[in-house]
């Protein structure tokens, strides 16, 4: 059998949608899994041994260049390789219209949310076959809800399985560290600065490095006032792949509502996840385990201070 994943954006989603992943490489062993995803994330799934193929695609980009030739080459490109097999299903994960629109390229039949469960309630016309999931869960709940109830098969009451393998890391500070991620997709999600310099003060005192993330020009000067502020450190350049494998070595990592900080918790880490502009609730941080050290504080509009902060930290650390 042969499925498609389409969950193209962004890097917390994918690392949500990847349990499912492993859920049903499990129910169906010798399953044939690829992944539709936005060429920035593409290395994510990558980290799956059970993905077969990753399909990358650059719609942030080709948008904005629509009349280009190169661009229709490239979209061509693209649809001839979703089109190269066919698919048993495809399992449009992401509830768009601009996903389900993509995954109507494969050859294969689509399926995905209901119009009571999708986020963009249209995109529910464009499937052959849907499922109600309810908003209220977790979104990796949502996801293995979603492709248990498409393929027909009991949502395992497991703890979630990442599935991740690592490379070894490009890049690795000398003896203990613990990783801040201060830098966010939006500035509605970003904590204020100086409360940074308290976190990567209390990890130095613990004996750790504080090791400062940054992925932009622009996030690279926060990152080293705050390394500054801590006696801490700012990594090179680092590819996705290579991150994944410096979370993984991290004793504790402190991050906003992004990806890398998903991805963390994903890797075993203790991990401690700051919300300022969504609900925690439906994106939590979560690890793989029932005793797994994580914990998200914040919320939609709910800017957590530095004292909550701190003392649920402390909670991690000393408990």
């Amino acid at each position: 059998m042969r499925v498609l994943i389409v969950k193209t954006s962004s890097m917390g989603d994918v690392v949500h949608a990847l349990p499912a992943a492993t859920d049903m490489l499990r129910q169906f062993p010798g399953l044939e899994l690829d992944w539709l995803i936005e060429a920035p994330f593409a290395p994510i799934p990558r980290l799956h041994p059970g993905i077969r193929r990753v399909l990358p695609m650059a719609w942030r980009k080709w948008r904005q260049r629509l009349f280009s030739g190169a661009t229709w080459k490239a979209i061509q490109a693209l649809r001839a390789e979703l089109r190269a097999e066919p698919y048993d299903l495809v399992i449009d994960m992401q509830g768009l219209v601009k996903s389900a629109l993509w995954g109507r390229q494969a050859a294969g039949p689509l399926a995905g949310y209901d119009r009571l469960s999708a986020r963009e309630p249209l995109a529910a016309w464009f499937y052959a076959k849907t499922a109600t999931v309810p908003f209220e869960v977790h979104a990796i709940e949502r996801c293995r809800r979603l492709a248990a109830k498409l393929l027909d098969y009991e949502v395992p009451t497991s703890p979630p399985d990442f599935g991740l393998q690592l490379p070894a890391p490009e890049w690795r500070p000398r003896g203990d560290y613990a990783i801040i991620i201060p830098n966010a997709s939006r500035p509605e999600k970003l904590w204020p600065e100086q409360r940074w310099a308290a976190v990567g003060k209390r990890l130095r005192d613990m004996g750790w490095l504080p090791v400062v993330l940054w992925g932009r020009d622009t996030e690279q000067t926060l990152a080293e006032r705050i390394a500054a502020s801590c006696d801490g450190d700012v990594p090179p350049f680092l590819k996705v792949g290579d991150v994944a494998a410096l979370l993984a070595g991290a004793r504790q990592v402190v991050g906003l509502d992004t990806g890398f900080t998903h991805l963390a918790a994903a890797l075993g880490r203790p991990t401690l996840g700051i919300y300022c502009d969504y609900d925690a609730g439906l994106a939590a941080i979560t690890g793989s385990t029932p005793d797994a050290v994580v914990a998200s504080i914040g919320g939609k509009g709910v800017v957590p201070t530095q004292r909550d902060v701190m003392a649920l930290l402390e909670q991690q650390l000393l408990g």
